[in-house]
C-alpha cells in the first residue's frame, strides 16, 4: 500500500531524515518512534505532501505522489494530529461532516454517514451531534477527530501523536477502543508516537528512528527480544521488563503449559491473544490463589493454569527465544 524509498528531507545543514526505506502493508499499522527530532513527524507529513522531500520516492497503491495534486491526494488519506484541530463554530456533526461537503456529498448521505461514525466512535448521535467542540471533554474530542478522519472512508490513516494531550486514564481507554475500532475498518495506519507502550500495544511493526535514520524496524516483539544494536536495546532498557510482558501473549506460552488440576472455580478467562501483562495487572493482588482460563479464537476452553505456572513458562519462553538468537 505503501512504500518508501530512499526519503530524504533536509533544512540548510541539518539533515532530519536520511535515506530511509520502508513499506507498508495494506491493513497494517506501522508504529514511527525514536527520540526527540529523530524526523519521524516530517516523515510522515512527506507521506501526504505536507511536506516535501528534497529527494527519494513515495508510492501509494503503486502511484508516485508526487505526481499527484495534494489536494486530490489527502481525498484518499485520512489524518489526525494531538491538537485535533476541531473548527469551534461548527456542531460536532458539522466538523466530522466538512470533507464530505467538500466533496459535495448529498446531504442525506452526509447525515447517515456522521451518524454511523459518531456511533462507531462511541458518541451517540443524539446526545452529541449538536454540541461544539468547547462540550466535550478531551476524549470526546479526540474522538471526534477520528470521525472525521474517517469520513471519506479513506484506505489510510496518518496519526501523528493522536493520544498525546490525554490524561493517562482516558488515553488508555480510547487506545483499547482504537485497537477495536482498527480491526473492523482495516485501514493501512501510520501512527507516530514518543509512547513505547502506545506502539507495542497498537502497532504491527515499529520504526524505530534516531538521527533520522531508521536503527530497526520490525514486530515489536522482534524489536523487544531481539534487538538489533545497542541502540535499540538502550532504548527500550528502562520498561524492558513490563514491555516483554506486553508483546508476549497466552499463546507464545501454550508450549510451556500445562493444564493445572485445581478445584477451585475462581478462575478468570482469558483470550489466547491476551498479554500477559495485561494478565498480571489484574490479578497481582491474588497471584498465589489465582487460576486462569485459557480460551482458543473459537472460545473453547485449552488449558487452565495458575499464575506461578504462567510466570515459569514466560522465563522459559525467554530463554527459548535466546537460545535460538
Amino acid at each position: 500500500m505503501i512504500e518508501v524509498t530512499n526519503l530524504t528531507k533536509q533544512y540548510k545543514d541539518l539533515t532530519v531524515v536520511d535515506n530511509i526505506s520502508f513499506r507498508v502493508a495494506e491493513g497494517e499499522t506501522l508504529g514511527l518512534i525514536g527520540t526527540s527530532g529523530c524526523g519521524k513527524t516530517t516523515t510522515l507529513k512527506m507521506l501526504n505532501r505536507l511536506i516535501e522531500p528534497d529527494s527519494g520516492q513515495i508510492l501509494i497503491a503503486g502511484q508516485e505522489i508526487s505526481r499527484r495534486r495534494p489536494e486530490i491526494l489527502r481525498q484518499s488519506i485520512g489524518y489526525v494530529i494531538q491538537n485535533i484541530g476541531l473548527f469551534p463554530h461548527y456542531t460536532v456533526a458539522d466538523n466530522v461532516a466538512v470533507v464530505p461537503r467538500l466533496l459535495k456529498w448529498k446531504e442525506k448521505s452526509i447525515v447517515r454517514r456522521t451518524s454511523e461514525l459518531l456511533n462507531l466512535v462511541g458518541l451517540p448521535p443524539e446526545k452529541f451531534a449538536r454540541r461544539y467542540p468547547q462540550e466535550l471533554s478531551g476524549g470526546q474530542k479526540q474522538r471526534v477527530g477520528l470521525a472525521r478522519a474517517l469520513a471519506v472512508d479513506p484506505p489510510i490513516i496518518l496519526l501523528d501523536e493522536p493520544f498525546g494531550a490525554l490524561d493517562q486514564i482516558t488515553k488508555r481507554q480510547i487506545q483499547q477502543e482504537f485497537k477495536q475500532l482498527e480491526s473492523l475498518l482495516n485501514k493501512t495506519i501510520v501512527l507516530v508516537t514518543h509512547d513505547i507502550f502506545e506502539a507495542v500495544t497498537l502497532c504491527d511493526r515499529i520504526c524505530l528512528m534516531d538521527q533520522g535514520k531508521i536503527r530497526q524496524i520490525g514486530t515489536p516483539k522482534e524489536l523487544i527480544f531481539n534487538p538489533s544494536n545497542d541502540f535499540v536495546r538502550n532504548f527500550f532498557q528502562a520498561y524492558l521488563f513490563q514491555l516483554e510482558l506486553q508483546v508476549t501473549t497466552l499463546k507464545d506460552l501454550l508450549p510451556w503449559l500445562s493444564t493445572t488440576e485445581t478445584e477451585s472455580e475462581n478462575f478468570q478467562e482469558y483470550q489466547e491473544t491476551t498479554s500477559l501483562l495485561k494478565i498480571l495487572e489484574q490479578i497481582q493482588t491474588s497471584l498465589k490463589n489465582s487460576f486462569i482460563q485459557i480460551k482458543n479464537s473459537q472460545n473453547r476452553s485449552i488449558a487452565i493454569v495458575s499464575s506461578e505456572d504462567l510466570l515459569a513458562a514466560f522465563y522459559r519462553f525467554k530463554e527459548s527465544l535466546h537460545n535460538n538468537s
